[in-house]
């Protein structure tokens, strides 16, 4: 049972920062980037292929900039050639597919038996004992979304967060939103490959279709977080992101334990878990509304 809490919490952190990319492009933003699916098997990828080389510590940033190139062609797409958000991500998410399989050297799986690790590093330098796994995850998402939060208090930060708002007033407020639409999307997507090659040295493999389901898994993440503490400010809704994943991950690995659900019916479970969690405020206007009428029914 401690090795389940333990592994809960570690992938629990560790995919928190996709569910902070999509906080930062869905919620902050207001755009729906599908990029995510792709984005973090380009992470891992790049995490991956660098760290068979030889360079398992400059694997991280080289896997946050190949992230953010990615949000960059979505926000290109978005913003210079007219594309809508939606098909925007689908576009770069498709063309990811190829990029990452030349990533891997052409082909669909790639392993680091042998090969040492940010996490084989971390283990070298007895920090974290034998908790170390959980110890790096913790502190590079925890790292990760300081600098969220300080970056959003910015003026660039500031003119990102009313862009999600109202880009007519940015735009009458002489800020360009195309130039602040396209680095939101870019911290988005470098966030998201962070997380992908922060998972990949973990689990010393990547895979092609590892990223398959991502995006909802984040967005379930997103929104357990934000019905436990709320979205009211933006230090509530990074907080919200990781206690949201690691709750996630906790119900995961109870599912997985009790096998009350069967494990491959999960995905499933979550896409109606989040469904039902957006649709949760019109649900509720419709049953305020059918109880009103009832109601004036009775009076009648």
């Amino acid at each position: 049972m401690l090795l389940i809490t333990q592994t809960a919490l570690e992938l629990g952190f560790m995919y928190a920062l996709v569910a902070m990319a999509l906080f930062l492009s869905y919620r902050i933003l207001d755009i729906a980037d599908l990029t995510t699916d792709g984005c973090f098997v380009l992470g891992a990828a790049v995490s991956v292929t660098l760290a068979a080389a030889g360079h398992p510590l400059l694997a991280i940033p080289g896997a946050m900039a190949a992230g953010a190139g990615a949000g960059f062609v979505t926000a290109f797409l978005q913003t210079r050639l007219g594309v809508p958000s939606i098909l925007a991500g689908i576009i770069t998410n498709t063309g990811l597919y190829t990029v990452n399989l030349m990533a891997m050297g052409w082909r669909a799986n790639k392993s680091l038996l042998g090969v040492p690790t940010v996490f084989t590093l971390m283990r070298d330098t007895g920090l974290g004992g034998a908790w170390y796994e959980l110890a790096l995850a913790a502190a590079v998402t925890l790292a990760a979304a300081v600098l969220l939060y300080l970056f959003l208090g910015t003026r660039l930060g500031l003119s990102i967060r009313a862009t999600g708002d109202n880009r007519d007033m940015v735009r009458a407020s002489s800020v360009n939103p195309t130039f602040t639409i396209t680095v939101g999307l870019c911290i988005a997507n470098a966030l998201t490959a962070l997380s992908g090659a922060i998972v990949g040295q973990y689990q010393k493999t990547v895979d092609i279709n590892s990223g398959t389901g991502i995006v909802v898994i984040g967005l379930a993440c997103l929104i357990i977080g934000e019905t436990v503490l709320g979205r009211r400010t933006v230090l509530k809704g990074v907080i919200a992101v990781i206690v949201g994943s690691v709750i996630y991950r906790f119900i995961y690995a109870i599912v997985f334990y009790t096998k009350v659900v069967p494990v491959d019916c999960l995905k499933l479970l979550t896409a109606v878990i989040v469904a039902l969690a957006i649709a949760a405020p019109s649900i509720r206007s419709w049953a305020a509304f059918q109880q009103r009428r009832m109601s004036a029914g009775r009076r009648e």
